[in-house]
Order: structure tokens, then sequence, then C-alpha cells
């Protein structure tokens, strides 16, 4: 992982799935357990996982004891970004960020839609709560992994300037 030099590293991450089906016990979370192999396998440190259903309460809960309490830097979803009555992601995002980050929705999008013309209708987004950043993912592996791949290589940067860094962070 490359590292802003103002930040001690590793950075810690956190991985919520939400899946109806998945918290009550009747599908494993395959997107989750790769978003965190993935996730250590990059440098980050894996701090919590947890699986909800879709609901916006449960979804706006573990988010803000992850952010104000346990204050872990990166904490990346997967699960109901799509157009399905119970995908309530996004809505559930709106409530606690402070600042949205559009491009990387905007990048997940354009690197997915390069794969399938399904990936206009995903409504994953990024933004900010505090100094933490919080990604939301599809729920499908495949999709999960293509989508995170796109952002790896702006995270540590991303993260050191959302938590005050003042360098550059720029590659000679």
């Amino acid at each position: 992982m490359t590292s802003c030099e103002n930040h001690p590293q590793p950075f810690s991450c956190a991985v919520l799935t939400m899946s109806d089906k998945g918290s009550r016990g009747e599908r494993l979370d395959e997107s989750g357990a790769m978003l965190q192999d993935l996730l250590q396998g990059e440098g980050y440190h894996l701090q919590a996982y947890k699986m909800v259903p879709d609901q916006i309460e449960a979804i706006t809960s573990a988010l803000v004891q992850w952010v104000d309490e346990e204050r872990i830097d990166l904490i990346v979803t997967t699960g109901g970004t799509g157009v399905s009555p119970s995908d309530v992601t996004p809505e559930a995002m709106r409530l606690i960020l402070d600042r949205e980050i559009p491009g990387m929705g905007e990048a997940m999008r354009a690197a997915s839609l390069l794969k399938t013309p399904h990936a206009i209708l995903s409504r994953a987004m990024a933004g900010i709560r505090k100094r933490s950043l919080i990604i939301n993912l599809p729920g499908s592996t495949r999709a999960a992994r293509e989508n995170i791949e796109v952002l790896l290589p702006a995270l540590p940067h991303a993260l050191d300037k959302i938590q005050g860094g003042t360098s550059d962070c720029a590659k000679s």
C-alpha cells in the first residue's frame, strides 16, 4: 500500500455486508469475505466485520458506531446498491455522511460499464463522515472486487487527506 508520510500505517478498515438472507443465515457472505481478504492483502488492518439486514436503521447504526466510537479509517460496504425495493444502502448513507465523493461512484460505474450494461443501475456511492471514508460496493463478489480495484490506488491519499494530512502524496 502506498503510504503518505504524515500517517502511520496501516490504516484500519471494516467490512459491512447488507443482506436480508445472509443476516438470517440463509446465504454465505462471499463478497464480505473476499473484501476482508483483499483489504488485508493491501496492508489495511481489519478492525471489524458485520452483516446486517437491508434496513436503513441497521446500516446507519453500524456505520455510526464504527466511525464515531471505533474511529475506523476505511469502511467498505457490500450490497444494497441496486434498484430492488430492498436496496436502501444509498439512502442510509445520505443520512449519516458529512460529504459525498461523487468521483468514486462515477469511477466505479465507468469501469463496470465496460463489462456490463447493468452498471448504469448501480447507485453505489462513497463519502466522508468525520475522519472516515465509507465506500459502497455491489453485493456480487465479482462486481465488488472490480469496483474496489478501481479505487485502491487512490485510497491511501484519500484517507490521508480526510484525516488532515498535508503532504501531496505525489509519486516521483
